[in-house]
């Protein structure tokens, strides 16, 4: 299982989303996932907080500093590819742990 840290404490000083992240338990949801995959012997990774993930472009790794938190998609202007910004997200966070498992020397399937 892998998953992005997040700074949930320094979330919370958003005041127009502070209500929704406390309701959502982000870090206890977290917390139990690392349990139930350790006890079921699977492996939790979880991704660096300042990796670059919405901003990094999934096709050419080309990094968008100008990404604003406004923006849900962006054009990459290396390769031209069009990036929704949870999805490039989520296509990184698996690239990025799939290259810590492999840096602790553990084999992972592709699925």
């Amino acid at each position: 299982v892998i998953a992005e840290s997040l700074k949930i404490k320094n979330m919370m000083h958003n005041r127009k989303l502070a209500r929704t992240i406390a309701d959502a338990g982000w870090g206890g949801f977290l917390s139990k996932l690392k349990y139930k995959a350790e006890r079921s012997g699977k492996f939790f990774i979880q991704t660096d907080t300042f990796f670059p993930s919405s901003k990094t472009c999934p096709r050419c790794r080309y990094k968008f500093d100008g990404l604003t938190l406004a923006m849900r998609q962006w054009i990459c202007p290396k390769c031209g590819g069009l990036n929704l910004r949870d999805y490039a997200a989520a296509i990184n966070i698996k690239r990025e742990g799939i290259v810590q498992l492999k840096a602790a020397g553990l084999a992972v399937l592709r699925r």
